[in-house]
């Protein structure tokens, strides 16, 4: 025997899988985004990391590179006055060798001539060798010569090294730095290193005096800078600072999240079509479970009229009861009676079959609201009276002209009077207001009741098809849920709107608002 679950036990049971796959799906979302978040994070903080280290890098050599320019300087200074005292030597013994210039050792006893002096410098750059006939003459003298050379070098960079100590220490930092220099320093260090946006720098003495700023200096990005000392070696007050900033620095750091960034809004995009989707899902699961109340709904609205359309037929063509004349009255009023009220929610269905093909044609008219809600209420306080109720009318509106449909403006009005009725209280008295009145260019009409309320959560669903606050198999309340429904269609086709406001046990009331005819 194939045994085939119960439609509730079907429904729980898929929704316990909807929610159980949403939750599993939206974890790994969640997980998956902060994982990405985490990632990118760690990236930015590495280039930064590497920034830093580049930029104190290249400030380590700008700095050394603007010292080497001083020394290479000072270099060139001293080797081309040696070049001119070993030119005036050389040619001192050129007049020395000519014929009519006595030698040297006649003019002053000397054996030859000898040049004396402190420093090696002053010795002739060549020397001349005579030729001997044996080798060994020829490499000491080859000896002799790379030993002057070398304490010739030497006297030249120890004069370097005196000249950068102290007569460089004895200027002023503004007269020892060249900016141009400087500038080069910093950007051939910056490039050798990787870093090749913009940047801006300010150099100050040790006491913090600006002596020189580049000439496209611009502050922004001036928060995050960075420091080096210049000539370091040299006493404190004859040091300076640099400042250098990067305008771009932010834009720069962040670049690396670039490849990051799509990953992460396509994550974000699946995950808000994954909320979409379960909205959707949700959202077709409920018309589904409206649908399936409105047809248990309809089945008994229907089976009623015909089960007492029937029985009625079988009365009249039963030969065992009797007939007259009352009997037949009777039984003919109570199948008039039964198909209308067939024919009335056949045509409930019908209506709302029509909204879902938009082709609702209005035969728009100039109506009189006050006229026309006074005649409503007249027919149907029979229906109120007859519980033991009561229903008052206000009509306040001094312009209640309003282009309307008049059968559906009549079954808006009619609708909402019988939900009134069908949500009353059984313990208390039905009572109703109905109220007009101009707002504006409006004409506002108001319906209220002291029923049994509508719960908050249930207030934005009222107006939901097939939505019924009593629903599975409780009939308390007779209806499709398409009442309310209609009302809202309708009014949104005559350009209005409809309000609601409902306190539970205390009463329902719905305002409309159309716009009224203006002379």
């Amino acid at each position: 025997m194939l045994l085939i679950p119960k439609p509730a036990n079907f429904v729980c049971m898929k929704r316990s899988y909807i929610w159980c796959i949403c939750v599993v799906i939206g974890v790994s979302f969640l997980a998956l985004l902060y994982l990405q978040s985490r990632y990118a994070t760690a990236i930015v903080r590495m280039r930064r990391q590497q920034f830093e280290e580049n930029v104190f890098r290249s400030l380590d050599m700008a700095s050394r590179d603007l010292e080497k320019a001083e020394t290479f300087r000072y270099l060139q200074s001293v080797i081309s006055q040696h070049e001119r005292e070993k030119h005036d030597a050389a040619t001192l013994d050129s007049l020395c060798r000519m014929p009519h210039i006595a030698p040297l050792d006649t003019m002053h006893g000397f054996t030859g001539v000898q040049f004396v002096g402190k420093r090696p410098s002053q010795f002739p750059n060549t020397l001349t060798m005579r030729r001997q006939s044996s080798v060994a003459r020829a490499i000491g003298h080859l000896q002799k010569h790379v030993q002057e050379a070398y304490v010739y070098e030497r006297e030249v960079l120890d004069e370097v090294i005196y000249a950068v100590m102290y007569q460089a220490s004895d200027l002023r930092f503004q007269d020892r730095l060249n900016p141009a220099v400087l500038d080069n320093c910093l950007r051939m260090a910056l490039e050798r290193n990787g870093i090749n946006i913009p940047f801006h720098y300010i150099v100050y003495t040790s006491d913090g005096r600006e002596v020189f700023r580049c000439s496209d200096f611009d502050p922004e990005g001036q928060a995050v800078s960075y420091t080096q000392t210049l000539f370091r070696s040299d006493p404190t007050g004859q040091m300076g600072v640099v400042t250098v900033h990067f305008p771009d620095q932010a834009r720069y750091i962040l670049g690396v999240a670039r490849y990051v960034a799509p990953a992460m809004l396509f994550t974000v995009i699946l995950f808000v079509t994954f909320l979409v989707t379960v909205y959707l899902v949700v959202r077709q699961k409920k018309v589904s479970e409206m649908k399936n109340d409105f047809v248990h709904n309809m089945t008994h609205e229907f089976k009623t009229p015909l089960s007492t359309i029937s029985i009625a037929a079988q009365m009249l063509v039963d030969k065992q009861v009797p007939k007259s004349e009352a009997t037949y009255d009777r039984l003919g009023g109570v199948i008039n009676n039964e198909t209308k009220r067939l024919r009335l929610q056949v045509e409930k269905v019908l209506q709302m079959s029509l909204f879902d093909r938009n082709n609702i044609a209005l035969k728009l008219q100039e109506l009189d609201a006050n006229d026309q809600i006074a005649t409503i209420v007249k027919t149907y306080s029979l229906q109120v009276t007859s519980s033991g109720g009561t229903l008052d009318t206000r009509f306040d509106a001094f312009n209640p002209f309003v282009n309307v449909d008049e059968m559906h403006f009549t079954n808006i009005i009619y609708n909402l009077l019988d939900n009134a009725v069908k949500y009353r209280r059984e313990d208390v008295p039905i009572h109703l207001e109905v109220a007009t009145w101009n707002h504006g260019d409006n004409l506002c009409i108001s319906i209220q009741d002291n029923g049994i309320g509508i719960q908050k959560d249930n207030l934005r669903h009222i107006f939901d098809k097939f939505y019924r606050v009593h629903t599975g198999d409780q009939h308390n309340v007779k209806g499709f849920g398409l009442g309310l429904a209609y009302v809202k269609k309708m009014v949104e086709l005559h350009h209005g709107t409809i309000k609601v406001a409902s306190e539970l046990g205390v009463g329902t009331k719905f305002t409309i608002t159309l716009q009224a005819v203006q002379d």
